[in-house]
């Protein structure tokens, strides 16, 4: 039972502490126009046809840092409420686990794709190790690894850098 809830509270911290951080200092490729960060739950068609649109032009319609912050800060709220309906309501499973961080992974991933520079390839590590942990057998336990925490550490800097301070 403690071991549950030991690996439920290091999920969090691990989560929380990833992604407290978010921005980025390369402002001239990532100041393009103002278009919201998309919340549909299709990284992959989304980040395809971002990707083809980046790689012709670098500024056009690229989302700036502090809107990858504001839509990243978003899904960590998304993420901790449900973290804490689940810490709540009794012994948190593998399979709740799994879901928030594949929510969180898919969140990340699509505001990742309608952005540019650094910031958004530190999203794309994010939400692949965010992807890890959820695939893992254990998922509270695979999220608690140096490789994830700096990937959330990569992310919080730069959105502070950006002006946006993402608190866990």
């Amino acid at each position: 039972m403690k071991a549950s809830r030991l690996a439920s509270a290091m999920l969090i911290l691990a989560v929380s502490t990833a992604l407290a951080a978010c921005g980025d200092t390369d402002k001239a490729t990532t100041a393009g126009s103002t278009t919201p960060a998309p919340t549909s739950a299709a990284p992959s068609a989304v980040a395809t046809s971002a990707a083809a649109t980046s790689a012709s032009s670098p500024a056009a319609g690229a989302a700036t840092d502090k809107q990858l912050c504001a839509a990243v800060k978003k899904a960590n709220d998304k993420m901790r409420a449900e973290l804490v309906k689940v810490a709540t309501t009794g012994d948190a499973s593998a399979a709740d686990f799994k879901k928030i961080l594949t929510g969180l992974e898919q969140e990340v991933t699509t505001v990742a794709a309608t952005g540019d520079g650094k910031l958004a390839d530190a999203l794309r590590t994010f939400g692949a190790e965010a992807a890890k942990a959820a695939a893992a057998a254990d998922p509270a336990t695979a999220a608690d690894n140096p490789a994830f925490e700096k990937a959330g550490k990569d992310v919080s800097a730069a959105c502070k850098a950006a002006g946006i301070n993402v608190i866990l």
